[in-house]
């Protein structure tokens, strides 16, 4: 189980300076991720998402503010933060199980350890009969089972999600979603994860947060209850509860009404 690490986003903003021209993507967002929570990000493309998750990170540091793993400075990558991306970024030549072990491999890690570390969340993933695969071999969402398994098994507190599910179709994103929740239940670590998708958004988090158009500002942070329910239901049923309903609408209201911000 993983070590719970509270994150401080403090005062944040960001600006990128291409061919002169001066874009302000973040302005001055605060706010903090609980250890174990499941965080959606939502909002209209260019809002800042991307950016916010690279400086989590540590990819980038902010233009201004300071990001804190408890209460240190996040200034690169580090082994506590696992990173999942849009698109798989796996290696052809590597089987699914090298692929998988490669970070602990890396590591030092000893091959009995690292080969029960991988075989544990390739099962828990569902490829456990796809081990000896490469990933050409494998479906658009078999690859992404096998990029969140790469990832688990370096065992991060914090898992960083870029729209992971994005370029997946319907029934096959949606039986991902429902394997990211039991993951999530199975482990307790914290999930930031990035979606244009407001039911994705609603289904997934714990707390589902939106930002306005850029520069990204935090319009709605609010709770949402339906992936931590005292008895599971079925995720057909939980989409049609009248109460999922409103708060996919008042996620998709704040998206559609937030007022265009001025960089300063």
């Amino acid at each position: 189980m993983s070590h719970e690490r509270t994150v401080e986003i403090d005062a944040v903003s960001h600006d990128f300076r291409m061919k002169g021209d001066h874009v302000q993507a973040l302005s001055n967002i605060s706010f903090d991720i609980e250890p174990g929570q499941f965080l959606c990000l939502a909002g209209p493309s260019g809002c800042g998402k991307t950016t916010l998750l690279r400086l989590l990170a540590g990819f980038m540091t902010p233009t201004e503010g300071m990001i804190r793993v408890d209460g240190v400075p996040v200034t690169k990558p580090a082994a506590d933060r696992g990173v999942v991306f849009q698109q798989p970024n796996l290696f052809p030549w590597l089987t699914v199980q090298e692929n998988v072990e490669l970070g602990p491999k890396l590591r030092g890690v000893k091959a009995s350890q690292r080969k029960a570390d991988a075989e544990r969340f390739l099962h828990m993933v569902g490829l456990a009969d796809f081990a000896a695969r490469r990933p050409y071999e494998l479906s658009g969402g078999m690859q992404q089972r096998c990029q969140i398994a790469r990832v688990l098994t370096n065992d991060p507190d914090i898992v960083l999600m870029d729209e992971p599910f994005g370029a997946l179709d319907a029934l096959t994103r949606e039986h991902l979603q429902n394997e990211l929740l039991e993951i999530w239940r199975a482990t307790g670590k914290t999930i930031v994860f990035i979606t244009h998708s407001v039911d994705e958004a609603v289904f997934l988090g714990s707390r589902v947060m939106v930002m306005s158009p850029r520069p990204g500002r935090i319009v709605l942070d609010r709770a949402a209850v339906f992936s931590r329910p005292d008895e599971p239901i079925a995720p057909e049923r939980l989409r049609a509860l009248p109460e999922f309903l409103a708060v996919a609408d008042e996620v998709r209201t704040a998206i559609h009404t937030a007022p265009l911000s001025r960089a300063s």
